[in-house]
């Protein structure tokens, strides 16, 4: 087993996973059987970037999604201002919502089509990584991995 410092201690790599919720599980099993789990770190390696694609953007879709932002921040401004609002304080609050959901639609319109089709696509972005290795500080690893080898096929 190869040493490596993590936030200052020496730890050792006691297992991989390619699996990242498998290696939450070998931690929790660590954990169910009262090893000290702030004694482990589960570290990612071979980071990529994945952009997973999720449908197509149109004009119409960013200015629907531009509506409702509109409105979260309407009402937020809303509820702001209906405190100081002696009376007919819902009529402030549902005046900034509508305000803020048109103004959301407009800008999440023209922010679309001002990108000239360079993205007509909705995506979400996320880090993955080709390996887990799970890492124990040095003076417990033969202790987990005495745990480890007790693991319950799941």
């Amino acid at each position: 087993m190869t040493q490596t410092l993590v936030d200052g201690r020496p730890t050792v790599t006691v297992a991989s996973y390619t699996d990242y919720p498998v290696a939450q599980h070998a931690v929790d099993h660590l954990s169910d059987n009262g090893f000290p789990v702030d004694r482990v770190a589960i570290v990612g390696t071979g980071l990529r970037m994945v952009e997973r694609v999720t449908g197509r953007m149109t004009v119409a879709k960013a200015a629907l999604s531009g509506a409702a932002t509109g409105a979260w921040i309407g009402l937020l401004i809303g509820l702001l201002l209906g405190i100081f609002a002696d009376r007919n304080w819902w009529w402030v609050i549902l005046t900034a919502l509508v305000l803020g959901t048109i103004w959301g639609a407009i800008f999440g319109a023209v922010a679309h089509a001002l990108t000239g089709g360079g993205r007509d696509f909705s995506s979400v972005t996320g880090l993955q990584a080709s390996e887990y290795a799970l890492m124990i500080d040095a003076d417990r690893a033969d202790e987990a991995v005495r745990l480890l080898d007790r693991i319950p096929a799941h």
